[in-house]
């Protein structure tokens, strides 16, 4: 499938509605490696290339969530809708742990993503762990 062209006025819209963080793991753009656009409805399943469908999302949850719009709840074992940051808050299906390294899922959507796109990947903890250090985590 083609690359789909998102121009940069519209790229600049997203990121800065999600005041540079990934909408996914909360990581911030600006202590992490790239970033991308996400279509949270995949082009391949009809979504379009629209404020309203994009997510600014750091490289290693957009690639880990690829063309997919759901995943399997381990916990009730049903396949559910990841986390869609266009209709859904976020701290109504996540939360962090004591120390703000984990993300926790509250809702069965937020326990999906959370796997399917391993929003707990070692890198992703450490980092947190530097940035409480600082100060700088998690973000607001």
């Amino acid at each position: 499938m083609p690359e789909v062209y998102i121009s940069s006025g519209l790229r600049v819209q997203v990121m800065s509605r999600a005041d540079g963080n990934c909408e996914y793991c909360r990581h911030q753009s600006w202590y992490s490696g790239p970033f991308s656009v996400d279509h949270v409805i995949p082009v391949s399943k009809g979504g379009p290339t629209e404020l309203d469908n994009l997510a600014w999302a750091c490289m290693a949850c957009n690639l880990a969530k690829a063309d997919r719009t759901h995943a399997l709840d381990a916990y009730s074992a049903q396949m559910v809708a990841l986390f869609n940051p266009r209709n859904q808050r976020w701290s109504e299906n996540f939360c962090w742990n004591d120390d703000c390294t984990l993300i926790l899922g509250i809702t069965a959507s937020g326990r999906a993503t959370i796997d399917a796109l391993n929003l707990n990947r070692t890198d992703a903890v450490h980092l947190r762990k530097v940035l409480v250090l600082f100060g700088d985590h998690p973000p607001t």
